[in-house]
């Protein structure tokens, strides 16, 4: 596991790795957004930002090409997270409405009902699904 880290009041590039694009890399997803936030005192951010990597790192498992995603955590402001998964494929997500009895297809919900903002930018390699969050309490 290879995590690089540059702590910065805000700017690029933040915290990254590279992970494989398995459901247990949601974790480490996890502890890289908590680490980051907690490197820059927003502990406010912490736990949301958490749940969105989350969801954002499920759909790149689900939805993606190839064996690697690549996570990015970056204070793009004094109060404000982004959290980015980077995959090789070049199709967008797309919000849905599931049936009350699907287990699923809820996450890009929750992601923009937790984020101040979220997006997507198309990359000729394949995508960035970005999401920002606010520092809170």
């Amino acid at each position: 596991m290879t995590v690089t880290t540059t702590s910065r009041p805000t700017g690029h590039p933040g915290y990254s790795e590279t992970l494989p694009r398995e459901p247990e890399s949601a974790a480490t997803a996890r502890r890289l957004v908590r680490a980051a936030c907690a490197a820059w005192g927003l502990h406010g951010a912490a736990e949301n930002g958490a749940l969105v990597v989350s969801e954002l790192v499920a759909n790149a498992v689900r939805h993606a090409r190839r064996d690697s995603i690549r996570v990015v955590v970056e204070r793009v402001a004094p109060g404000t997270v982004r959290v980015a998964v980077a995959d090789f494929s070049r199709a967008l997500p797309e919000p849905c409405t599931p049936k009350d009895d699907e287990e699923g297809g809820r996450g890009l919900t929750l992601v923009a009902a937790l984020a101040s903002n979220w997006g997507a930018d198309e990359r000729r390699w394949g995508k960035v699904v970005w999401a920002e969050l606010e520092e809170c309490g």
